[in-house]
């Protein structure tokens, strides 16, 4: 059989060992691992409420409890041949199983490749194809979509995925996720569980080239941000984090998010819908003390607490990340929600920031937040790479003890995207405040930021290239009150092409399997594209007017 992990770990680059040694030596990774880690939790206070799933007949699952089920899973996955290093793409919704899945494949070593319940045939396909995923695991249905139908089209077309797990409902054709745990053998597990430098997962990058990138995360890397992000968010053993975002996401995932919860033994409620009235009533239940959203959510709920029934006084902290959060919005947080606002601007490959708790009022509305370690390093600099000084706009680099130094079999994409000497290039566009903060003025990269979603224009473009009515397409980000930025997609109709509607267009773009949140928001008709001096067409100018006649939301 193929060492899967050795398969894994060489095409991950990592950290060269004189920087492994400096971060281990500054303390930073504590030579832990997340199985590890829920074991010492569930010895610790067996009894303590790890989990709460309101949508999963109200169960609230101990410490003591989760370690169970986790080992128990990690025996019959096991038992089927999961072994160490294996890839498991999960695409699971917020609920408690997400939890029991993802430890009991750290405790085999096996990883987690984390895909998102918008995600559809395109992006699963691939995921399953370019891992080589053993296994897939999903819910049976979520939000009136069936997954079960997804998995049936997916392994037709990748003849290595060798297991779909269903859990939530009829598991159809495949094997029920309840029926999998097996209890191990009495003289202790059958497999070695990792070591802290080992990888732990795969998570999946936005991209700007419409291919998703696989980021690969170790133990000690990333548990050092859950803590460290713990610290500067004031997480601890009495803390209650709502989970309002999908959970596979590194944002409601790491900052401080579900796996900083559960590091400091505190209690983590699923949100199975973002909307207030659901979220509100299990804030006024559990007694939730900090929870994460994206800009656009934020707004609903700024507006929607001050006539909300319910109490919502135990909210201390409101984390805002993954599109920037505009000043005049910031400022509504305190006032409506009577909460600390925390804005957060970071990125699955690794650097996060994050305002502290005890900022002036003003930093807080103005600026994206401070790394969280004293090793991250920071450069803002040109087009050249040539440093620029404190205030200046320019390209964020960076590189530190939770940055990733190069995406997983991506060793092209690496060379563009990483400097030499390891820098890694974020294709944001900032400015670095005299305190150190971080202005986040835009990005570099032609991607569009649509309320938190990261949608690739090449990806979309490609899409819209295949209707037989298109000739040429390009799309561009427009501005966008609710959602920061949303698409618009600019389209060049064939000679004697039959008529069509932009309607036609987006509906066609719907049935290619992508994501509903990457089908054009708008789609405009024009003759010709503009160019610039040398010929090539001129994103800028189309962008420009896609904010002149952008329409209201």
């Amino acid at each position: 059989m193929t060492d899967q992990y050795a398969y894994a770990r060489s095409h991950a680059p990592t950290w060269p060992e004189e920087f492994a040694e400096r971060y281990r030596a500054a303390g930073w990774w504590r030579g832990e691992t997340f199985s590890g880690m829920l074991r010492e939790r569930a010895a610790a206070h067996p009894d303590r409420i790890a989990v709460v799933d309101p949508a999963g007949e109200g169960r609230r699952w101990t410490y003591g409890e989760l370690d169970r089920r986790a080992t128990r899973l990690a025996a019959g996955l096991h038992a089927r041949g999961i072994v160490r290093g294996d890839r498991v793409v999960v695409q699971l919704p917020n609920v408690a199983e997400f939890f029991e899945v993802v430890f009991a494949l750290f405790r085999l070593g096996a990883l987690p490749v984390f895909a998102l319940p918008a995600h559809r045939e395109t992006e699963i396909r691939y995921f399953c194809e370019f891992t080589g995923a053993a296994a897939y695991v999903i819910a049976a249905e979520h939000g009136g979509f069936d997954y079960r139908e997804l998995a049936a089209t997916v392994r037709d077309q990748v003849p290595g995925l060798r297991h779909v797990l269903v859990t939530g409902g009829d598991a159809g054709p495949f094997e029920a996720l309840a029926d999998v745990p097996a209890d191990p053998p009495a003289d202790g597990p059958a497999w070695a569980e990792p070591a802290p430098h080992d990888l732990a997962f795969l998570q999946l990058s936005g991209g700007s080239t419409g291919v998703p990138k696989l980021i690969p995360r170790t133990h000690d890397d990333y548990i050092y941000s859950l803590w460290g992000s713990n610290e500067l968010c004031g997480v601890d053993e009495n803390s209650v984090y709502l989970c309002v975002l999908p959970a596979a996401h590194n944002f409601p995932l790491s900052s401080p998010g579900t796996l900083g919860a559960l590091y400091a033994g505190a209690r983590v409620v699923l949100c199975p819908q973002p909307t207030p009235d659901v979220a509100f009533p299990l804030i006024e239940r559990e007694r939730v003390t900090l929870t994460g959203l994206v800009p656009p959510l934020a707004l609903v709920w700024t507006e929607a607490a001050p006539g909300t029934p319910y109490d919502l006084s135990s909210l201390d902290v409101l984390l805002v990340g993954g599109a920037k959060f505009s000043e005049e919005a910031a400022r509504r947080v305190r006032p409506t929600l009577g909460c600390t606002l925390q804005q957060v601007f970071g990125m699955a490959e690794g650097l996060v920031n994050y305002t502290r708790l005890d900022d002036p009022e003003e930093t807080i509305v103005t600026t994206q937040g401070r790394p969280i370690s004293p090793d991250d390093e920071i450069r803002v600099v040109d087009d050249e790479d040539n440093d620029l000084p404190v205030g200046e706009t320019g390209h964020l680099l960076t590189r530190g003890p939770y940055t990733i130094r190069g995406y997983w079999k991506a060793p092209e994409h690496n060379a563009r995207s990483f400097t030499a000497d390891g820098f890694y290039r974020t294709g944001d566009v900032v400015r670095l405040t005299p305190t150190g903060h971080l202005v986040v003025e835009g990005r570099a990269k032609d991607q569009i930021n649509r309320g938190g979603e990261k949608v690739a224009a090449e990806e979309v473009e490609n899409h819209l290239l295949a209707h037989p009515a298109v000739h040429d397409a390009n799309v561009v980000a427009e501005p966008d009150p609710y959602l920061g930025e949303r698409t618009c997609a600019y389209v060049i109709l064939r000679d004697g092409a039959a008529p069509v509607k932009p309607v036609e267009i987006k509906k066609f773009v719907r049935t290619r399997g992508l994501a509903a949140y990457k089908v054009p928001d708008r789609v405009v008709f024009v003759d010709a594209f503009p160019q610039t001096g040398v010929g090539k067409i001129s994103k800028k100018d189309l962008r420009s007017a896609a904010t002149r006649t952008a329409e209201p939301s």
